[in-house]
């Protein structure tokens, strides 16, 4: 299944809260973070959270901050920071690791991106902003 058929169930289950999981929650959950809490109508709740938590990268707080959305206060966090029982959809994103389980049966959809801060230019996490920002855009029926 693609993005776009995920994107078309996701939008039929109305979540109420979205969770969007990698490895370090450092650079791929951060920026969907940051850009679903930009575009999610209200009452929609957007959460990041890694396996093994680390920092979130400068470089995705900068290139958020290019398209208006602050993030400084964002940090890494692991899966049971989250409150686990109001989450309906989970979209983990990793690609070339494993990807972190979430602990309880929620509806699922893996959206693999590589991860820019292995590059660790900021065209590449220009990049993945983009393609989270074109994906995003579409679930939230924004621009």
């Amino acid at each position: 299944m693609n993005w776009q058929e995920d994107i078309k169930q996701i939008q039929a289950q109305q979540p109420k809260h979205v969770l969007f999981m990698c490895v370090q929650n450092s650079a791929r959950s951060q920026l969907a973070e940051g850009i679903a809490r930009s575009l999610a109508p209200a009452g929609v709740q957007v959460s990041s959270a890694g396996s093994k938590p680390a920092f979130v990268r400068p470089q995705a707080i900068e290139v958020l901050r290019e398209i208006d959305i602050d993030a400084s206060t964002h940090s890494s966090k692991t899966v049971a920071d989250i409150d686990a029982s109001t989450v309906d959809v989970v979209i983990t994103l990793c690609a070339e690791e494993v990807c972190p389980v979430f602990p309880r049966r929620v509806a699922k959809y893996h959206w693999p991106l590589t991860d820019p801060a292995k590059a660790g230019t900021l065209d590449a996490f220009r990049a993945t902003r983009d393609e989270l920002l074109a994906r995003l855009k579409t679930l939230f029926k924004s621009g």
